[in-house]
């Protein structure tokens, strides 16, 4: 049995949370008894009693044949718990609107969470609307300008070796690569994602330096159809303008609970 910070990991616990995230992975893809049983590795039995433990208090839902399975709605309502007490998220919102009004573009808000990128703020482009908000998704951090730019503050010793998983053609899958990147990036001071996370989409990412190593990032995404020089150039002036107002309003801890 593992443990963390020298006490034993409870193992109903661990299993919990093992569902509860192999189920919110899937997305609109629901998930039968077996397929949950033999992803986690427990007996069917066991896993019918979890699931049905998890919908009488709303974090699994199944379907009126109840054969399917999917996250339920206290996730929901937990993960917007997360995002509204969070202190630095509600002191970047207002920045994003500002560089979403003065670019027009799609801005991000991510946080660095192990090896993904998960976002928690994204405001709209009105020339390129997406079906579903990324808030709340993941991403790994070696495709995206928000990972990059966070993984450029970091020693490149961290990195895995590799190789790492491609989500386009353009995306980095060996660590020599996103090395090479990653010092590019250093030397610019932002990231930039073209077509490794999204075909069709480039991204400007700009680490916010308020803690040590930063663990949040802010970027635009525009397609790859309406990026000139001269609007590229406007991206990065404006998004390092507001990186700057943003990093100004946070003192860095912020007399806020630092939390691990």
């Amino acid at each position: 049995m593992s443990e963390t910070g020298g006490v034993r990991e409870v193992k109903s616990a661990a299993r919990t949370v093992e569902l509860l995230e192999l189920l919110a992975a899937r997305g609109d893809r629901p998930a039968r008894l077996q397929e949950l049983a033999d992803e986690l590795g427990v007996p069917r039995s066991s896993m019918y009693a979890l699931l049905q433990t998890l919908i009488s208090r709303g974090w699994v839902r199944t379907d009126v044949t109840g054969s399917l399975y999917g996250i339920g709605i206290h996730a929901l309502l937990t993960g917007t718990s997360y995002l509204d007490s969070d202190p630095r998220v509600r002191v970047v919102r207002p920045y994003l609107d500002e560089a979403s009004q003065a670019l027009g573009e799609t801005i991000h808000m991510g946080r660095l969470d192990g090896r993904d990128v998960a976002y928690l703020a994204t405001r709209e482009s009105h020339e390129y609307l997406r079906t579903i908000s990324r808030v709340g998704r993941r991403l790994p951090a070696h495709v995206g300008a928000l990972g990059k730019a966070l993984l450029a503050e970091r020693d490149d010793a961290e990195l895995p070796a590799g190789p790492y998983e491609a989500l386009t053609p353009h995306s980095h899958t060996s660590r020599e690569s996103l090395v090479a990147d990653l010092t590019e990036v250093r030397a610019r001071g932002y990231s930039v994602d073209r077509e490794e996370g999204v075909l069709g989409i480039v991204g400007f990412g700009f680490a916010l330096r308020y803690d040590t190593p930063a663990q949040d990032a802010i970027s635009c995404s525009v397609p790859v159809a309406r990026l000139t020089p001269g609007h590229e150039g406007r991206i990065v002036a404006v998004m390092r303008e507001i990186r700057g107002k943003i990093e100004a309003t946070v003192a860095p801890g912020g007399g806020t609970v630092h939390w691990r």
